[in-house]
């Protein structure tokens, strides 16, 4: 008898212990900007891989390629984490880019020398913005601690790149949007100027008064 009220009390500790593991892994469950955010930066480095292969391969300027092999593997390293914190947090990835991003890769296929340079950093301006601001918003908006430490490690990455496009791009004579970000904001920084509804990344970028790039990604 005695044996067995050992065991109850056994059954009753075990079940006293894991009720804070599963209501801190139920804590844990992302919210629907984490997970957006998650699908959409994997999609930006699915993109930058591709892209940046592109580059190495098509473009007339060095300074392109360089550029390309640098998106590269600065997005690889990146996914790895993000695939890391999805992993995690049960958050399923998409397994390849999105239409835009296809339509994008197919448009920089078709395009050979100074057109390709051009069209090259024309869509990596605009999806750069739109990564940028994307991540600005997870930082601020995002619940997931994870999932927000991504956005913020990433955000320098991002606005470096940023920034390095903006210089190529007045070698080359390239419009650069507007809708821009300057500086690297910290946690919880506003979404960049151009609106206050702020796209996902692969979504257009709109200023008035500008030319507008075409539909892209970063």
């Amino acid at each position: 008898m005695l044996g067995i009220k050992r065991l109850g009390l056994l059954a009753v500790l075990v079940l006293v212990g894991l009720a804070p593991a599963a209501a801190a892994q139920a804590a844990a469950q992302p919210s629907e900007q984490d997970r957006q955010y998650l699908q959409a930066i994997h999609r930006v480095n699915l993109f930058e891989i591709t892209t940046g292969d592109l580059a190495q391969q098509k473009a007339q300027n060095q300074a392109v390629k360089d550029l390309g092999a640098m998106f590269k593997t600065d997005h690889t390293q990146l996914d790895q984490t993000v695939q890391q914190t999805a992993s995690q947090l049960n958050v399923e990835l998409p397994d390849d880019v999105g239409e835009e991003q296809e339509a994008v890769i197919e448009q920089l296929n078709d395009a050979s020398g100074e057109e390709f340079d051009r069209l090259w950093v024309t869509k990596q301006l605009a999806g750069h913005v739109q990564a940028i601001q994307a991540t600005q918003t997870e930082i601020s908006q995002g619940s997931e601690q994870a999932v927000v430490q991504l956005a913020q490690n990433a955000l320098p990455t991002l606005q470096a790149h940023y920034d390095a496009l903006v210089q190529l791009a007045q070698q080359l004579g390239v419009p650069v949007p507007q809708a821009t970000v300057t500086g690297t904001p910290g946690p919880g920084a506003p979404p960049a100027p151009g609106g206050t509804e702020t796209p996902a990344p692969g979504g257009t970028p709109e200023s008035p008064g500008t030319e507008t790039p075409s539909p892209d990604q970063s």
